[in-house]
C-alpha cells in the first residue's frame, strides 16, 4: 500500500484539530447552559420566598435569610398554640391531682390543732371560781350602753381554745405543763393514725369530716371566748385576740360574730385613749351591721349593737348622742322581744330610762328641736326594769342594786332606798361600773346618816 503524502497528512491533522475544537466548544456550551438554568431557578425561588438581611458575627458581612410564607407562618403559630395547650393540660391535671389531697391535709391540720388545744385545756386548773363580769360600763348620757352586770346566762358554757397571747400567764402555765412528754406521744400517735385514715375516704366524706371538725372547733372556740370575757382585763384582751385570729374561718357564723363584737366592746372599755375607744366601738358596730343583715332575729346581735352604739356616741356631739339614743332604745326593745328572759337587756333599758328621766334642759331642748316626739321615760319606768333584773337574776350586779336605791330615793321612799343600799353593799365590785357605783353608794350612805 502506498504511503500518504505530506499534503494529505497535514489535512488530516487539521481536520482532527477542527473536530476536537468543535467538540470542546459544544461541551462548554452545554455546561454554560446548565449553569444559566440553575441561576434562573434560584432567582425564581428568591422571588417566591422573600429574604431578610441578618447580621452575622462581629466583622462578618450581612447575610440574607429566607422568610416564611404566609401559610408557613400560620402553621408555625398553630403549632405554638398546640404546644401551649398541651402544657396547660398537663398543668391542669397536676392541679387536679393536688386538690384531691388538699382537703385531707386540711382535716389533718385542724385535728392536730384541736388535739393540742384540748390537751392544754384539760391541764388547766383553777384554784378558785371566777366571778362573771361584763365590760359595758359607761358614763354616757341616757342612751349609754353600759351594763356593769354579771351575765348569768347558763346557755353559754365555759372552756375551749387556747388564746393567741403568748405572753399571758395562761400560756406560760401551759408551756410549763407541756414539758410532760407522755401526753405528747399519745396525741402524736392519734394524729398519725387519723391522718393515715384520711387516705381511705373519698372526697365527699372528707368534706363531711371537715365540716364536722369546723363545727366542733367553733363550739370550743365560743366556750373559750365566753370564759375569757368573764375574766380580768388581760383575759379580755386574750379573748379579743383569739376571736380576731379565727375570724377568717368563722366570719359567717352568727354566734361567732356577736361575740367578736362583744370583744370589741370589751376593748373599748379597757383602753384609755379616746381614738382607740372610738376605733374599737366603730369596728364592733360594723361587724354587727353585717350580722344583722343576715340574722335580724338574733337577740344578742341587737343587744350588743345597742351597747356599741352607746359606746361610740360617748365621743360624739349632743345631737349625735340623742339620735343614737333612739337607735339604742329600738335595738334593746328588739332584744327583749326576742329573748324576754335576759336580765342584761332589762338592765340596759333601765339605765336608758333613768338617764332619760334626768335629761338636762339643753338636752331636752335639743331633742325637742330634732324630733317631733322626743324620748320620754320616768324614774318609775327605770325602777320597774331594774326590779325585773333582780327577779330574773338576783344579785345580777352591784350597779343594778345601786340604781334601785337611787330610784327609791328619787321617788321619796327612803326606807326602801336604805334597804337596797344595804343589799348593794353585799355584792362585790366585779366591773368598772360596779367600782363607780361604789362611790355613789358611799355618798348615799353619808347622806342617810346626816
Amino acid at each position: 500500500m502506498a504511503r500518504p503524502g505530506p499534503a494529505r497528512l497535514g489535512l488530516a491533522v487539521a481536520l482532527g484539530a477542527a473536530a476536537g475544537a468543535g467538540l470542546g466548544l459544544g461541551l462548554l456550551w452545554v455546561l454554560r447552559r446548565r449553569r444559566d438554568s440553575s441561576r434562573e431557578a434560584e432567582a425564581r425561588r428568591s422571588r417566591a420566598v422573600p429574604r431578610v438581611p441578618v447580621p452575622g458575627a462581629a466583622g462578618d458581612a450581612v447575610m440574607d435569610m429566607p422568610l416564611l410564607t404566609q401559610d408557613e407562618q400560620v402553621l408555625e403559630r398553630l403549632d405554638f398554640v398546640l404546644r401551649n395547650i398541651s402544657e396547660l393540660r398537663r398543668e391542669v391535671e397536676e392541679l387536679r391531682n393536688s386538690l384531691q389531697h388538699l382537703a385531707a391535709e386540711i382535716v389533718g391540720e385542724v385535728r392536730s390543732y384541736l388535739e393540742e388545744t384540748q390537751k392544754v385545756t384539760r391541764r388547766r386548773r383553777f384554784p378558785f371560781p371566777r366571778e362573771r363580769s361584763d365590760s359595758t360600763g359607761s358614763s354616757s348620757i341616757y342612751f349609754t350602753a353600759s351594763s356593769g352586770a354579771t351575765n348569768t346566762d347558763d346557755g353559754e358554757s365555759e372552756g375551749g381554745y387556747t388564746t393567741a397571747n403568748a405572753e399571758s400567764d395562761y400560756d406560760r402555765e401551759s408551756e410549763r405543763e407541756s414539758e410532760e412528754g407522755e401526753d405528747e406521744v399519745s396525741c402524736e400517735t392519734v394524729r398519725m393514725a387519723r391522718r393515715d385514715s384520711l387516705d381511705l375516704v373519698n372526697e365527699d366524706e372528707t368534706h363531711f369530716i371537715l365540716d364536722s371538725l369546723l363545727e366542733e372547733g367553733l363550739g370550743q372556740l365560743l366556750q373559750q371566748a365566753d370564759r375569757l370575757h368573764s375574766g380580768d382585763e388581760q383575759e379580755k384582751r386574750e379573748g379579743f385576740q383569739l376571736l380576731l385570729n379565727n375570724k377568717l374561718a368563722y366570719a359567717d357564723q352568727k354566734d361567732f360574730l356577736w361575740r367578736l363584737a362583744r370583744a370589741h366592746s370589751d376593748m373599748c372599755e379597757i383602753v384609755e385613749d379616746v381614738d382607740e375607744k372610738r376605733s374599737y366601738a366603730s369596728d364592733g358596730k360594723e361587724e354587727l351591721e353585717v350580722a344583722l343583715q343576715k340574722w335580724d332575729r338574733s337577740a344578742e346581735c341587737h343587744q350588743w349593737y345597742a351597747v356599741l352604739c352607746g359606746q361610740l356616741s360617748e365621743h360624739e356631739s349632743i345631737q349625735k348622742r340623742i339620735q343614737t339614743g333612739y337607735v339604742f332604745k329600738e335595738h334593746i326593745d328588739k332584744a327583749i322581744e326576742l329573748k324576754p328572759d335576759d336580765p342584761k337587756s332589762y338592765y340596759l333599758l333601765g339605765r336608758w330610762c333613768y338617764q332619760v328621766s334626768h335629761l338636762g334642759w339643753l338636752e331636752k331642748r335639743t331633742a325637742a328641736a330634732l324630733f317631733e316626739a322626743p324620748p320620754t321615760a320616768t324614774v318609775q319606768d327605770a325602777l320597774q326594769n331594774f326590779l325585773r333584773v333582780e327577779e330574773l337574776s338576783p344579785g345580777f350586779s352591784k350597779a343594778g342594786r345601786v340604781y334601785i336605791a337611787k330610784c327609791y330615793r328619787d321617788l321619796g321612799n327612803n326606807s326602801a332606798a336604805v334597804l337596797w343600799i344595804n343589799l348593794a353593799s353585799e355584792l362585790p365590785a366585779n366591773t368598772k361600773e360596779d367600782a363607780e357605783s361604789e362611790r355613789e353608794l358611799e355618798e348615799m350612805r353619808s347622806a342617810q346618816q346626816e
